[in-house]
């Protein structure tokens, strides 16, 4: 006769990514996977997977470089940050833009929780507004950050 033991609570997907002898597969289950974007095959012939952290960057990357109605199915996805263009480089247009940002990001990535986003007109370039996003892995609490051209208009 075997002797039970106590269950104890059930370990976090990422205790057990730590423990795992494949780790990419626990982050896999973890994050998700897909194709890497932008798409490309790998030294082996094989289309190349993002697996983890990576997949949700890539999703970030994706999310910011769509407009509303590209998506078959899908016609609210995306950020539509391309509306943007003709607008001047001010506060105003900043705040417009971090608003199309994070409702996109809210609505279509679940795996993160916005921290901030930034936007400021690059010094660099008087038709191109910086938005920095700040965010954390809901599963992890782990941090990441993005920043992403936005063309715009001259102030």
């Amino acid at each position: 006769m075997s002797q039970a033991t106590p269950a104890g609570p059930p370990a976090s997907a990422l205790q057990r990514a730590a423990r795992s002898t494949d780790p990419l597969a626990e982050l896999a289950s973890l994050l998700g996977q897909g194709l890497a974007f932008p798409p490309r095959v790998g030294g082996d012939g094989r289309m190349q997977w993002a697996i983890g952290e990576t997949s949700v960057t890539d999703a970030i990357t994706i999310i910011l470089g769509t407009n509303p109605g590209e998506r078959i199915g899908l016609p609210r996805f995306g950020a539509g940050l391309d509306r943007f263009l003709f607008e001047g480089n001010n506060p105003g247009t900043h705040a417009r833009i971090a608003e199309a940002i994070a409702t996109a990001l809210k609505a279509a990535e679940p795996r993160i929780q916005l921290e901030s986003i930034r936007v400021e007109a690059d010094p660099s370039s008087p038709e191109t507004a910086l938005a920095t996003i700040h965010w954390r892995l809901v599963a992890s609490g782990a941090a990441g950050r993005a920043t992403v051209s936005v063309p715009v208009g001259r102030a």
